[in-house]
């Protein structure tokens, strides 16, 4: 395939496993897989907020099957991977939050690495499947707090149990694919992307959606860490080198199996304040941010990713400076406070992002 960038004919008819679909991240890869012709099967828990992005988006609609179960059900996991018979899987559910894992470790620990060596090995006795992309994060890297971005060689970590269960799901990939899944033909490779910004997200403790509640409420946004650094990006930027990754992945399993950063450019790779001083404008009216007070758990301060092998390997590459992430996340909002359509608002972000990143 020597076509660049995202391809929607590629797409059409492909039958995709998608795990997490109830998801923030799931939810909008779900529309884009549907708006191109994909057979989006869907595996996941209830979404983990009310509201939510799926709810509030329809995105049911698109899906071919949509099926709520947890991925510690391997019976239940190898039989609705099956019935599926797909081409690609693409495994996001996850438990995806930092606070959350001081809370319950174990309940982390077991969905994170367990839930992922159950769709491996669902994968492994599904013989429709060619390819499998692995999504964990940028905060796999055992963090040094230096000032240089982090390449996919590079340590695997993680302080908190959230970001070293992560880094235990990128070992476990990694020893499947060569034990079992590299022998049968399957590429399988993992995705570790920067912190994602987008409308529809209501989860707890994510900057976004704190932002927004508070706003919505007519109170200050709390910030806990206000100089940690962050990669920033729209949830659409990763989601593009995903499915241009499951792309060279069907044709060329061997040379595009393993793992992969897809982080922001420089200018989006700014401390939490900078990102909540933006929100603060583009929200207008009394919104604003005050820092909090108590005693806060053990968060990284600077992390950045280095996207040099997506973008030579791939010719992936982000498109949207953060602002412009930002504006189209207070659009979503302000929309969804209008009661305006929003699968039909969500699925028109989308084309706007790809024509952008068609002509980027």
């Amino acid at each position: 395939m020597e076509t660049l960038g995202v391809t929607p004919q590629f797409w059409m008819g492909k039958r995709v496993f998608l795990t997490g679909h109830t998801g923030i991240k799931g939810g909008w890869l779900s529309l884009w897989l549907g708006s191109m012709g994909a057979e989006v099967h869907g595996y996941a828990l209830e979404a983990p907020s009310q509201p939510n992005f799926f709810s509030e988006s329809s995105v049911s609609k698109v899906l071919a099957s949509d099926v709520r179960a947890d991925l510690l059900d391997l019976t239940r996991l190898s039989s609705s991977m099956q019935s599926a018979k797909p081409e690609i899987v693409i495994h996001m559910a996850a438990q995806a939050i930092v606070r959350e894992s001081y809370v319950n470790p174990v309940g982390t620990y077991a969905t994170n690495v367990m839930g992922t060596a159950h769709v491996l090995e669902a994968v492994r006795g599904t013989r429709s499947v060619q390819a499998v992309l692995v999504i964990t994060s940028d905060k796999c890297y055992e963090n040094r707090e230096w000032v240089w971005g982090y390449r996919e060689n590079d340590a695997l970590g993680g302080h908190d149990p959230y970001s070293s269960s992560k880094g235990c799901a990128e070992l476990l990939t990694s020893s499947w694919y060569r034990s079992f899944l590299k022998d049968l033909g399957i590429g399988v490779a993992t995705a570790r992307a920067g912190n994602v910004i987008c409308g529809g997200d209501w989860a707890a403790d994510r900057l976004v959606a704190d932002a927004v509640r508070a706003f919505m409420d007519n109170e200050s946004l709390v910030l806990r860490n206000p100089d940690a650094v962050r990669p920033w990006q729209h949830v659409l930027e990763p989601l593009a080198g995903y499915l241009i990754l499951c792309q060279r992945l069907c044709v060329a399993p061997r040379e595009f199996s393993g793992a992969w950063n897809f982080g922001p450019g420089e200018g989006s790779i700014q401390p939490v304040s900078r990102l909540a001083d933006v929100l603060v404008k583009l929200w207008g009216g009394e919104a604003g941010w005050k820092l909090a007070t108590n005693a806060q758990p053990h968060e990284a301060v600077m992390l950045k990713l280095d996207c040099s092998k997506a973008r030579h390997r791939l010719k992936w590459h982000p498109v949207w400076s953060l602002e412009k992430g930002l504006i189209e996340v207070v659009r979503w909002y302000r929309a969804w406070q209008k009661n305006e359509d929003m699968l039909t608002f969500s699925l028109d972000q989308i084309k706007l992002y790809s024509k952008e990143h068609e002509r980027a």
